[in-house]
């Protein structure tokens, strides 16, 4: 039997926050519904609520300023990233993330938002806002806090974040703009597939920084390195904070080895 919950759609802040508050572990944040509605369906997840946020007031949109930087709300969809000239023009390794997450019908309504907040360490989006020193602003009934991205994670499926919490933004900073930068994803399959191994590359000015996927109990990435490392020199940074496991899609030796070789051809790429 399917399990069975309560639904909840508020329209206000203040009402979300009540229903968290009221609730805490035993509610779910529905966003788009593509990770969360699969495990309960799975049973992974059994929430007695599920609490529906598109049609809160003032969780819709992007925005983007050249002093602010961009900034995401909880139901911008991954196919709304792909489309906005903002990003398109001052972020688009955002965009080379958001490609390759799952297919088109399910990027209409898979969000950025959940795919963070679902700490996969497969996640596909984790890698730009890693590389591009993303913020998380996080609300609740006693206010904001802000978590850079790499204390966002904390392990497998698990976030700052506690129940009576919401992902309310994601600010990338303007500093961030203009950078040049490639993704690349290892599937099993041409298409729609979990990665086996997904890295980043970010060059701005003398900065450089290495995101991966698939490849630790979370989404990681490299401390600050000079634009001019060596290939070598940078592959073993990458190396030196993954912890990679074999498991039924392939071995840890294999995702060691495609780390190396996908961080070699990036670096080529966004050098030219």
């Amino acid at each position: 039997m399917l399990h069975q919950f309560s639904y909840a759609a508020p329209r206000s802040k203040s009402e979300l926050f009540s229903i968290l508050d009221d609730q805490g572990a035993n509610a779910k944040v529905l966003a788009g519904g593509t990770d969360l509605l699969v495990n309960i369906r799975n049973g992974v997840m059994k929430p007695r609520l599920v609490v529906d946020i598109k049609k809160v007031s003032g969780y819709q949109g992007i925005s983007y300023s050249p002093t602010e930087g961009l900034i995401f709300r909880p139901t911008v969809t991954i196919n709304e990233i792909l489309r906005d000239a903002s990003v398109r023009d001052h972020y688009p390794l955002l965009q080379e993330c958001g490609h390759d997450l799952a297919s088109y019908q399910v990027r209409n309504r898979a969000t950025i938002m959940g795919n963070v907040v679902n700490a996969s360490p497969c996640s596909d989006m984790a890698p730009a806002l890693l590389c591009l020193g993303a913020r998380a602003v996080i609300a609740s009934s006693k206010g904001t806090r802000e978590v850079p991205f790499k204390e966002f994670f904390t392990g497998v499926k698990k976030t700052v974040l506690s129940p009576t919490e919401v992902l309310e933004s994601i600010v990338v900073p303007a500093s961030s703009a203009g950078g040049r930068g490639a993704y690349r994803k290892l599937k099993r399959i041409n298409g729609h597939d979990l990665g086996i191994v997904g890295v980043a590359v970010y060059i701005q000015g003398d900065l450089l920084r290495i995101a991966a996927s698939s490849s630790a109990p979370t989404p990681v990435v490299t401390p600050d390195l000079p634009a001019d490392i060596s290939v070598e020199d940078a592959v073993a940074a990458i190396k030196k904070i993954i912890s990679p496991i074999s498991d039924v899609r392939c071995s840890k030796e294999y995702r060691e080895f495609m780390v190396e070789v996908f961080v070699k051809r990036l670096l080529a790429e966004v050098r030219k």
